[in-house]
């Protein structure tokens, strides 16, 4: 008989905290997990699903307009950000029941309590004024948005948690930042009528990304009205009675109704508790084996919390194979290549495996076979962004190393194409793909002009 209240005691229940704690219940597991704030975490109740909502909404702006040019006449439509963000959060609402639900039906107990570390095997919840003992504990707090404190009257700006609660879209906006959320809140102001800048510090858009990919994208932002700054940043905002006045460091003067920063999250570590206990940080970020264990042997991670990569579904991955492993017998290691991605970005970005920079970087010979075209819709409808598909191969072994789109539903096309890769695929295997036929897709399997050749020393 065990000497612990609990086998497992999970902080925090987003996608990775609640999939690991529901499947080592399914193994028969005693299971806990405490949130804080709201069941589901941030991909549920302040990321992922509300942003995609957004996106949808700020979609409707250009579809209109494209309607005309098949027969369509769109009079008297307008937009009611109220009616939204009803909408919103009802649904937000009907997902958070659905994971209490299940954590429920799956046998595990839930805590509305913030968590705090005492001890390797002692977690004490703060809003309950108790302690509990686990054989073992896993962290899955994820990660929350940074602000710059460095700049004077940061106070003013806001992150992707408020904006999901503005009292009103804003006449004019100002999103700082370049990565994935950025670039996507970006489109999703900008469809909603706001006329908005995005200033980046960077020299591109979306660093660590192909760079056919961000260049494509710069442009396309640009097409649809989006104010592009890179090689900049704030140094200073101040409140005004006409706005939200920013000064940067190049000098520039610019003035919005709001700032939305969105440089980066930093894993919720703070006020956890892992010095009680001796867990291991890097950079910030707890510091994990191939097994999600700390340094504390009955202290595990996954998510946005560790130093690997901060995206849903691999938490979700993580907390599985940490469950199978522990109380399913089953040895499973994540593997943390060639992982699918979409950015939300209008147009849409699906990417799996490497980016040119990185293929030529470990590869002696490189084909890129890469097209750029108008899609399908906009022949009617006069659109004038295009679609654009890169595969990367390499050119001694045939083997596909990366592919790059850009372009209607390409979060759904890389999904497949993430399988594929994974399988070791190669060109002749793409080759030798029958088409779909009409749609964009089907350039995938019809490349057969190589553009480019990269041998290393050449």
């Amino acid at each position: 008989m065990s000497t612990y209240d609990y086998d497992l005691f999970v902080i925090g229940a987003g996608s990775g905290g609640v999939r690991a704690a529901r499947i080592a219940a399914g193994y028969g597991a005693r299971v806990a997990v405490a949130e804080e704030y709201r069941v589901g975490g941030t991909c549920v109740i302040r990321g992922c699903v509300p942003k995609k909502l957004f996106v949808y909404a700020s979609k409707y702006r250009s579809d209109f307009k494209d309607a005309a040019g098949f027969g369509w006449t769109v009079d008297g439509a307008r937009f009611d950000w109220k009616t939204l963000l009803g909408n919103k959060d009802d649904e937000i609402a009907r997902l958070n029941g659905i994971y209490i639900r299940n954590l429920e039906n799956s046998g595990v107990g839930i805590v509305n309590s913030r968590a705090v570390i005492e001890g390797p095997n002692t977690v004490r919840l703060v809003q309950e004024d108790r302690t509990v003992t686990a054989e073992r504990i896993l962290i899955a707090v994820g990660a929350t948005p940074k602000l710059d404190d460095s700049v004077p009257g940061i106070e003013h700006a806001i992150t992707s948690n408020e904006a999901f609660h503005m009292d009103e879209v804003p006449k004019t906006a100002i999103v700082v930042g370049g990565g994935y959320i950025a670039v996507e809140f970006a489109g999703i102001l900008n469809g909603l009528g706001a006329k908005t800048t995005l200033l980046y510090r960077g020299e591109e858009i979306l660093r660590g990304f192909d760079d056919d990919l961000r260049t494509h994208l710069h442009a396309e932002m640009e097409k649809k009205g989006i104010t592009i700054i890179t090689g900049d940043n704030i140094a200073e905002l101040d409140k005004t009675e006409g706005g939200i006045s920013a000064r940067t460091v190049n000098g520039k003067a610019l003035v919005a109704d709001q700032v939305l920063y969105a440089i980066g999250r930093v894993p919720y570590i703070d006020g956890l508790g892992l010095e009680n206990a001796g867990v291991e940080t890097d950079r910030g970020a707890i510091k994990v084996d191939q097994y999600s264990k700390t340094n504390v042997d009955s202290i595990y991670a996954v998510g946005d919390v560790t130093n690997r990569a901060q995206l849903t579904p691999v938490a979700i991955r993580e907390g599985h194979a940490f469950a199978d492993t522990i109380y399913g017998g089953k040895e499973v290691i994540v593997d943390h290549s060639c992982i699918p991605t979409a950015v939300f970005s209008q147009p849409e970005i699906g990417t799996v495996g490497l980016t040119e920079a990185e293929a030529r970087a470990k590869h002696k010979i490189v084909d890129v076979y890469k097209s750029t075209f108008r899609p399908m819709k906009h022949t009617l409808s006069g659109g004038e962004e295009k679609t654009m598909m890169k595969i990367l191969v390499d050119g001694e072994t045939d083997k596909v190393l990366g592919v790059h789109i850009i372009g209607p539903d390409s979060g759904e096309m890389v999904q497949i194409l993430g399988i594929t890769l994974k399988m070791g695929a190669t060109k002749a295997d793409f080759d030798a793909t029958i088409a779909v036929h009409p749609t964009a897709s089907e350039e995938l399997v019809t490349m057969r002009q190589r553009t480019e050749r990269h041998v290393q020393g050449e």
